[in-house]
């Protein structure tokens, strides 16, 4: 099945023209030109059009889909005979557009999205069916192309956006404009997918619990149809399977024991990694006879397998066991495709990389690392580079990058001598020692899937009556027969807080429109609207600037410091919404070689508890190597400064040089804030007193720790590994990387690594890791005060075919930094998803969230080279709730919210917490010394709806916490009295009211 790219991109951008025109009168040759190549479709297509005229059904089925005896005819899939015709069918749609056959113009757009889908080709595609719509409103849209679009947003960043699509589907039973169903199984049909997609989304927002649940809820959906659908059974069980590898042990048991739930058909639910595993070998049973499908839920397994091979509850006596079957399951998954077999998926090449990848890692831990090893990562690390070209907007010669990756992953195969298996099935992409995942009986009824949806309606109710809503107040105008595919009320003007009324609703005069899409090759200026800690700089001065850089405006108040600020980038209208599929995320403009085989016996973390009970460790004698010299692309650098006194304020004075560094000097002992320092106290970075932690792989060997040399504290040996690959907490992991004098930075871009993929869970308090490859891309072209951001892409994040955006330092920063990074945005997603239950509790309908946050520990061979963040790319309307000199913006009903959330945080974690985001500074004087001191004022910043009401995501907390010591950052009882007395005032406002919050204590001044 040859792709041509060329061939189906000009035949797209012909149908695109064909329906950009006003409709003329339909000439005798344009409609002979339609019924000539449409007769000349073969019979099994020319039947297949009609019933998708016929709106037969709301998504195009495989023939093995619905059947439980399959006979050797219906083990051929759709996409093998849509991409064998697909010249011929884009031909018959052109002609349809151009003759206004549009039922047939429609049906045959129904039948060539999910090839176009798979292929990377859905954007041209939506919009030819966008302009279609808005010319004949009266022609029914396939449902299966309204999900298409959430999917696409998905994968965007656009996540109001396909919340608002999958809600309006799920609670109006599946209604899309004027299509008919044939019986109400379509309608739940349509639901199941609908929250199969919104699950995703929960995913990719790290909501591991709620995600799940709603994966269940598909699931029963697709048990309870009259023919229970088997790819939609195989598609939710394998990404149940990924959603439970990430959840921590604390949600898994809150979610099998949730009414409702029954894992026991996956078997022993004893511990979620097998749980998992099982999840995944199942959805690769159901989907023996789609590649696709069989690549990504068997190297699924492979993961879950692995992980558990390391994890405390795994015996000694059988972890080579349970790395014997992860093997096998990521060869499944390789042998997938037959060698010279043309790949034609970006999801199918990344997991293709992914599953090559963790077979090496599994050769290792069960072989060592060999020559074979060594050799495979590298060839890796070079595919995954390729992949990262490949994924580019502006990418050409498409086939020939595929045809290099397979060429790598099949010298992958050579090395790590992978055989084909036994099937006696050549229709099946599975074993036959796979076949014996039989089918058990269910007891799942339509009444069970119907208590389900009726749970989830009351939240997907108000979450499409808040947005409904234009920002000009206007309702959306959405057919009474339920959404269609150009009625997408997220789809707002820019909103001007000035021009906010009382109520929240906006005035008649509002901001200008910004559908106009900047020139992508021009260069940006500075612009202070963006804020204060924020520069534009030249999309040329990073190379490619990947055309993914948007354009920004903001509203911004002519009252000096009471301004507050909406950064909107790329809001684009409904025709043009799809133009930049990787705009810029808004998330990213508040930045406040080989395994090696010298794996040794003994563990450093083993070495780490002699100073638990100290709030001091050693500091590093030693001289760093420079890794500069060495063309490695992180700087580390060692620095030579005194500790300050545990005061919680900094001195400011003249910073010292950075040895072996080439660039700006700074002061170990300066705060995030500053301009021009570093990033914090040595103080800041003290760890507390231990806690124990019975999940901790480290705090269960204290027995045998005694202190790190400082020679060994960046080299990872095999012990150390185990620990981070079972999870440490995350007091272990501080002391274990903690370093005042050691800095790193990252020098350039462009490049490819080994790395360990760290997870945090407040919930449980461990860091779990995962080995994992990572192309650090070009910069994205802006700049702040403390941080850059610069696109990743990496094997094992959370979703395949999202953008993901890194960050580090501007100047070296010690490791400890970047994981109170994560360590604070995970807290505070914690935080919020318990605030937003006790919403939901109280029918207050609304729900805020906060992005995922994870680290990436750079590897060279053994040795840490380096450390960055890492969070999803997001895309869409980005607001101040408040600003940073104690004022709020009261004019968004979002604000209050945003400060009921820090008032719930401060009862929630008894009176020890309040979550808060950190701008500006005040300065002391105290003993002739000038003195700095970060203030505490509340910045809630994120994304709204248009109303304010609804979604509301946040970004870059910053918590006030007397459980940690102060700090800059962290101003303990102080910063919570501030926020109390300052930010939310004596008074609560109409959200604490409604979740019946007792009143603050009174603060005094």
């Amino acid at each position: 099945m040859a792709r041509q790219d060329g061939e189906t991109r000009s035949l797209l951008e012909k149908c695109l023209r064909a329906a950009n025109p006003p409709a003329t009168q339909v000439t005798e040759a344009e409609r002979h030109i339609y019924c000539s190549v449409r007769d000349s479709l073969r019979e099994e297509l020319a039947l297949l059009l009609q019933e998708a005229e016929e709106m037969r059904w709301p998504f195009v089925p495989e023939k093995w889909q619905y059947k439980q005896t399959i006979s050797s005819d219906d083990k051929s899939n759709l996409s093998e005979l849509v991409g064998q015709h697909l010249p011929q069918l884009l031909n018959i749609l052109e002609a349809a557009i151009v003759a206004q056959e549009a039922h047939a113009a429609l049906a045959v757009i129904f039948l060539v999205d999910r090839f176009l889908y798979w292929i990377d080709e859905s954007g041209q595609l939506l919009k030819i069916s966008k302009l279609l719509h808005k010319r004949y409103p009266d022609v029914p849209v396939a449902p299966q192309l309204v999900i298409r679009q959430a999917r696409v947003y998905l994968n965007s960043g656009k996540l109001q956006k396909a919340e608002y699509i999958l809600s309006h589907l799920i609670i109006d039973s599946g209604a899309t404009g004027c299509w008919l169903y044939r019986s109400e199984s379509d309608r739940a049909l349509v639901q199941s997918v609908s929250l199969q997609v919104r699950g995703m989304v929960l995913q990719k927002l790290g909501l591991w619990l709620e995600a799940a649940q709603l994966i269940w809820a598909s699931l029963l959906g697709f048990y309870t149809l009259p023919q229970p659908d088997k790819k939609g059974i195989g598609t939710s069980l394998g990404i149940l399977a990924n959603i439970l590898l990430s959840m921590n042990d604390e949600d898994f048991h809150a979610f099998k024991t949730t009414p409702d739930i029954d894992l026991s058909f996956l078997g022993d639910a004893s511990h979620r990694l097998l749980s998992a595993a099982k999840a995944a070998k199942r959805a690769v049973a159901y989907s023996r006879y789609t590649s696709l499908y069989v690549l990504t839920n068997a190297t699924a397994q492979g993961t879950c397998l692995l992980s558990y091979s390391f994890s405390l509850a795994c015996l000694p006596a059988k972890r080579t066991l349970f790395l014997l079957e992860a093997k096998e399951a990521f060869e499944v998954g390789l042998l997938s495709k037959a060698e010279g077999e043309v790949v034609t998926s970006k999801q199918e090449l990344h997991t293709f990389i992914k599953a090559a990848y963790s077979l090496l890692v599994t050769h290792k831990w069960l072989y060592g690392a060999s020559e074979a090893v060594t050799r495979s990562t590298k060839v890796c690390q070079e595919a995954l580079a390729r992949f990262y070209h490949y994924s580019h907007p502006d990418a050409v010669d498409r086939d020939g990058f595929c045809a290099e990756i397979m060429r790598h992953i099949s010298r992958v195969k050579l090395e790590l001598r992978v055989e084909p298996f036994v099937n006696s099935d050549s229709r099946s992409f599975i074993p036959d020692t796979f076949r014996n995942v039989n089918d058990v009986l269910v007891g799942f009824t339509s009444d069970d899937f119907s208590s389900v949806l009726q749970r989830f309606h009351k939240y997907h109710s108000a979450l499409c009556t808040t947005a409904d809503f234009k920002s000009n107040g206007q309702r959306v105008d959405v057919d009474g027969a339920g959404i269609c595919i150009t009625a997408f009320g997220t789809t707002v003007d820019v909103l001007d807080p000035e021009s906010v009324g009382e109520a929240g609703k906006p005035s008649s005069e509002c901001a200008s429109d910004v559908s106009e899409l900047p020139d992508r090759s021009s260069s940006v200026t500075n612009a202070k609207s963006l804020s204060s800690s924020w520069k534009r700089l030249s999309l040329t001065s990073s190379g490619s600037g990947r055309s993914a850089v948007g354009h920004f405006s903001s509203s911004v108040s002519s009252h000096g410091s009471d301004k507050f600020e909406i950064i909107q980038a790329d809001i684009p209208t409904a025709d043009s919404e799809d133009d930049d599929p990787d705009g810029l995320s808004l998330s990213q403009l508040i930045l406040s070689s080989s395994l090696s085989n010298s794996f040794g016996s003994k563990s450093s973390w083993e070495h780490i508890s002699a100073s638990l009970g100290s709030s001091r460790s050693a500091g590093i004698h030693e001289r760093a190597k420079s890794f500069e010299s060495s063309g490695s692309v992180f700087l580390k650098t060692p620095q030579d400064c005194e500790d300050n006194d545990t005061t919680g304020w900094e001195v400011l004075g003249l910073p010292k040089a950075l040895e072996n560094f080439k660039g700006d000097a700074g002061n170990c002992s300066s705060t995030e804030t500053s301009t021009d320092d570093c990033h914090g106290t040595a103080e800041e970075s003290i760890v507390g007193p231990q806690t124990w932690n019975l999940g901790c792989n480290s705090c269960l060997k204290i027995h045998s720790l005694s202190h790190v040399a400082p020679a060994r504290q960046y080299y990872l040996s095999q012990e150390d590994y185990r620990s981070l690959l079972a999870g440490v907490c995350h007091q272990c992991l501080l002391k274990r990387l903690r370093s005042e004098k050691v800095k790193f930075k990252l020098e350039r871009y462009g490049t490819t690594h080994n790395a360990l993929h760290l997870k945090f869970s407040k919930a449980s308090g461990l860091w779990t890791a995962r080995e994992t490859c990572v192309h650090i891309g070009e910069s994205m072209g802006l700049q702040g005060t403390h941080r850059t951001a610069f696109w990743v892409q990496f094997l094992h994040q959370e979703e395949r075919l999202s953008s993901y955006v890194g960050k580090d330092y501007r100047k070296p920063t010690q490791i400890q930094f970047h994981l109170r990074d994560v360590e604070r945005q995970m807290t505070a997603q914690y935080y919020v998803t318990e605030f937003n239950k006790s919403l939901y509790d109280k029918e207050v309908m609304a729900q805020m969230f906060f992005l995922p946050s994870e680290a990436l520990l750079i590897l060279d061979g053994d040795v840490i080279a380096g450390c960055i963040t890492v969070e999803p790319f997001m895309l869409g309307q980005f607001v101040k709730l408040t600003n940073n000199v104690k004022k709020k913006n009261d004019k968004l009903p979002a604000t209050e919210y945003g400060l009921a959330f820090g008032h719930f945080t401060y009862l929630h974690s008894e009176c020890q917490d309040v979550v808060v985001d950190l701008q500006g500074a005040a300065y002391k004087t105290r003993n002739g010394c000038r003195y700095k001191m970060t203030n505490t004022f509340a910045v809630f910043t994120g994304w709204v709806t248009a109303n304010g009401k609804g979604l509301t995501y946040l970004t870059d907390p910053q918590i006030h916490s007397t459980r940690t010591p102060r700090g800059p950052s962290n101003l303990a009882s102080s910063g919570i009295a501030t926020f109390l007395r300052e930010q939310h005032g004596p008074e609560c406002n109409s959200v604490c009211r409604r979740l019946n919050l007792p009143p603050v204590p009174q603060q005094s001044s």
